[in-house]
């Protein structure tokens, strides 16, 4: 089967679609708190190094929400380099936080020196960021801004979305300083959607003691008394953790290096490409995504049309985002896909824009 090439939902391999079937369990049973426990800990190694992992049925947008309820109490920073970027300050104002923007134009990244200025002039109780820009395929660039934080506002929190990284990009949550960190189930990961995966640094938790009307779905003090009971406060998505379980064995069986080594090599194929062909990534060099590449739509063609071509070969990518609809369209990289499939892509779009 040749993937879909659009950054969400992704293509989910046959025998983890399958895992989905197993027959339900009572979700206070001894036997579902073993699966609980066993994908919890096998989680963990996601995140480097292994912080306990919540294990939430929402989108990645819940936890955007979770970030807000929990551990800001007032203010908070929102950089902004993109739509999914634009939803942390949109949902930030939607709870009541005094919100501001640190944004660049979409396709940029922020910078730790912007990061820096904003700190010095304004207090903020969390800075919040998305490590990939879905919507424009730039990658901030996430170890440096966490240390600009962490240097100059030590106590202000770093929030990260790494919706579309986490799993195909090396993130290392202690030591870039990284006080909650999530994603979702559909990109990297390669699972249906439905599933964000999640922690919280010790001093986030702390913090989150003392906010206010954290709400009852999205309280992580909540999640965490039943985390530590191999459980979770609402009925889980049981199919989907069965799924994960299988996938996880799958992801470290192929070992994380190695994953994020392929996830490059086809970033570096799909960004040469597409400089060759004169329509070059939208995202400046040095601040690329690893899984999904923006194309500027130099040839002014319909990504509709781009995609009827496609899909009669069993292909698909996705029309770019936003206000970048047809000027941009996007080639994820992402979860199963292996650089064969790129080629055979790459080569098929050649054939359309001859």
């Amino acid at each position: 089967m040749t993937p879909m090439f659009i950054p969400g939902p992704v293509d989910v391999p046959p025998e983890v679609l399958a895992a989905q079937a197993r027959p339900m369990l009572p979700h206070r049973s001894r036997e579902f708190q073993a699966v609980f426990q066993r994908v919890e800990e096998k989680a963990r190694k996601l995140f480097h190094p292994q912080q306990p992992v919540f294990l939430v049925t929402a989108s990645g947008s819940g936890m955007q929400e979770a970030a807000m309820r929990n551990f800001i109490a007032q203010d908070v920073l929102c950089c902004a380099n993109g739509a999914f970027s634009q939803r942390w300050f949109d949902i930030a104002v939607s709870n009541g936080k005094k919100a501001e923007m640190l944004a660049v134009e979409y396709g940029q990244v922020i910078s730790p020196e912007m990061l820096a200025d904003a700190l010095k002039k304004n207090h903020y109780e969390a800075v919040a960021i998305v490590h990939n820009e879905t919507s424009t395929g730039a990658e901030n660039p996430l170890e440096e801004l966490c240390a600009a934080a962490r240097e100059t506002s030590p106590d202000t929190l770093v929030l990260v979305d790494a919706v579309s990284s986490l799993g195909g990009v090396k993130i290392e949550m202690e030591a870039w300083g990284i006080d909650f960190l999530f994603t979702a189930s559909q990109q990297c990961l390669a699972l249906p959607p439905g599933l964000s995966l999640a922690a919280a640094s010790e001093r986030a938790m702390k913090k989150a003691e003392t906010v206010a009307n954290r709400g009852w779905y999205f309280d992580l003090l909540l999640m965490e008394k039943h985390r530590l009971k191999d459980s979770t406060p609402m009925t889980p998505a049981m199919a989907l953790i069965f799924a994960l379980d299988v996938q996880l064995d799958c992801i470290l069986e192929e070992g994380l290096e190695n994953r994020f080594a392929r996830h490059a090599v086809m970033a570096g194929r799909v960004q040469k490409w597409a400089e060759e062909q004169d329509m070059p990534p939208l995202a400046p060099i040095g601040g690329r995504s690893k899984t999904v590449t923006s194309l500027i739509n130099t040839r002014g063609f319909a990504v509709a049309d781009l995609n009827k071509f496609l899909l009669a070969r069993g292909m698909r990518v996705a029309n770019g985002y936003g206000p970048l609809k047809e000027k941009n369209f996007r080639i994820a990289h992402m979860g199963e896909t292996q650089l064969d499939d790129i080629e055979a892509l790459l080569v098929t779009i050649e054939e359309f824009c001859s």
